[in-house]
């Protein structure tokens, strides 16, 4: 297998799984598309691997395959032949790999219909899911602080995480411990303060790696104002809002 077949694989996974950060990845250089669509790659392969069974068993056995893959580049053993996980050696550094095994080991939520255990866990879970996620694709660019990309993915987690209570609770899951207009009201207004505590921090993290927060700001900043729209489904940056975002982030690194 070479590596332009893995990486335009990668590519075509993105594009069909994940719309949004295909279009981010796009707007980045090209040299940044060859690191970043690897990653993205195997967070759409890793998010969707609790979703496509009802065994919780093989769900799991789906989510120990990809820590088994995380381990063999931490102890940097051959890793295993595999359309994603051979090009994500090639990019994901040690600490990378170890966020996303973090980040592995979080969607573990996703399996089951339990709520989070308390306020702590839900934070935890963005942190290591979002959170590390952006961190890996940074480090893998060259330019990541831990904290700074916990801020920052926190927000862009909770962002799209809102977009998606409709559809978990469909599943019949109960995504937040507080649904209340109130609470998602302030849960809102801490995500907008993390994001703004990482923009002030932005230059620790790879500009490249970072386009995808381009449309955090603009969800948040709804759900605030209106926090029935979190429920409704009714979320939703625009068309026109949503490319002047993500071209003002690659441009000048402003999300």
């Amino acid at each position: 297998m070479s590596e332009a077949p893995d990486w335009h694989a990668c590519a075509a996974i993105v594009e069909k799984g994940d719309p949004f950060r295909f279009r981010a990845a796009m707007a980045a250089p090209a040299a940044a598309r060859a690191v970043l669509f690897p990653i993205y790659a195997a967070n759409v392969e890793i998010t969707r691997a609790p979703w496509v069974t009802q065994e919780p068993m093989i769900a799991e056995m789906r989510l120990q395959w990809w820590r088994d893959v995380m381990e063999e580049i931490v102890t940097e053993q051959d890793v295993r032949r595999h359309e994603v996980a051979t090009p994500l050696a090639r990019v994901l550094s040690k600490k990378g790999a170890e966020a996303l095994d973090a980040l592995v080991a979080a969607r573990r939520w996703d399996i089951y219909k339990d709520p989070f255990e308390d306020e702590s866990a839900f934070t935890t879970y963005l942190e290591q899911t979002s959170g590390g996620f952006l961190f890996a694709a940074c480090d893998a660019l060259g330019a990541a602080d831990f904290e700074v990309a916990k801020d920052a993915g926190y927000a862009a987690g909770l962002a799209g995480f809102f977009q998606a209570i409709p559809a978990l609770e469909d599943a019949k899951r109960v995504p937040l411990l507080d649904g209340r207009a109130d609470a998602i009201v302030e849960l809102a207004q801490n995500g907008l303060e993390r994001l703004k505590s990482a923009r002030a921090g932005r230059t620790k993290l790879a500009k490249a790696a970072c386009i995808s927060l381009a449309h955090a700001e603009p969800i948040l900043k709804q759900a605030a104002s209106d926090p029935h729209a979190v429920g409704d489904g009714r979320l939703d940056v625009g068309a026109l809002l949503g490319s002047f975002r993500l071209s003002k982030a690659a441009l000048l690194g402003r999300w």
